[in-house]
């Protein structure tokens, strides 16, 4: 059995339909949307609107932790459009896009910069979507846990630690547990490039120690400290950033 993982795909519609090329199925841990891209300002939902000067400025407060005043660039920017409409919209457009290209079977669950609201339209008979939810997959339980946790960045999909506890605990015991972001380990959730810690999950990490896996696999740090560890019986993988990488993460048994 031979199955491709795949994560932060942010827009990159070409290498996402050859990334299950001579695989049995595709597995998505989200954040399908680009909406600013931090390597190149001039791709993205962002600077479309806005163009590349203010996709600059606001990623220079951004890195440098200058939330209060990004937010008021952005409000600034976004005074007398109606901002709900213009990322539907836009977010409408990149969906339609990758939801094309996914091969069957996909398993695929929703990135913290996701809209879940949208994928019931998009999401075709072939890709299952899962969220505090298990599949069978070539023998083996994989489990699905979507979404990020409470940031000042406030993106579209984060959720408060709780309700993101209650859908590990939902899910059991599992063979693969999959998910967006981390469990709650420094070096797995310190971006080098960032210079900064995201959000992993202290449930995630609970899991590893009381489940078990075999794997857990997650995405959201693109350039980790560590992009692997062993915790007990469970290696923990971060699949890698595929807007960058163009490379899926391939399991085998």
């Amino acid at each position: 059995m031979r199955v491709h993982v795949v994560s932060d795909v942010h827009g990159a519609v070409e290498p996402l339909a050859r990334a299950g090329d001579g695989a049995d199925a595709l597995v998505c841990l989200g954040d399908l949307i680009l909406f600013l891209d931090y390597a190149d300002h001039s791709r993205g939902i962002f600077p479309e609107l806005f163009g590349t000067e203010n996709a600059d400025r606001i990623v220079e407060l951004r890195t440098a932790r200058r939330f209060e005043e990004a937010r008021a660039l952005s409000r600034m920017l976004w005074d007398g459009i109606d901002r709900a409409a213009a990322v539907e919209r836009a977010v409408r457009k990149q969906y339609a896009e990758m939801f094309a290209v996914l091969p069957t079977p996909t398993y695929a669950t929703y990135g913290n910069v996701d809209m879940p609201d949208l994928w019931p339209e998009f999401a075709r008979p072939g890709t299952r979507v899962l969220d505090g939810k298990t599949v069978e997959v070539g023998g083996r339980v994989f489990g699905f846990v979507g979404g990020g946790l409470r940031t000042p960045m406030r993106t579209p999909y984060e959720i408060d630690d709780e309700t993101y506890a209650a859908k590990v605990a939902a899910l059991g015991p599992v063979d693969v547990l999959c998910s967006h972001i981390p469990p709650a380990v420094p070096e797995l959730c310190y971006d080098t490039v960032a210079r900064r810690f995201e959000r992993g999950s202290q449930a995630l990490l609970d899991a590893i120690h009381t489940v078990r896996p075999r794997y857990a696999l997650f995405g959201h740090v693109h350039q980790p400290l560590a992009q692997r560890m062993r915790i007990g019986n469970t290696e923990c993988v971060n699949v890698g950033h595929f807007n960058a990488t163009r490379t899926p993460y391939v399991l085998e048994w």
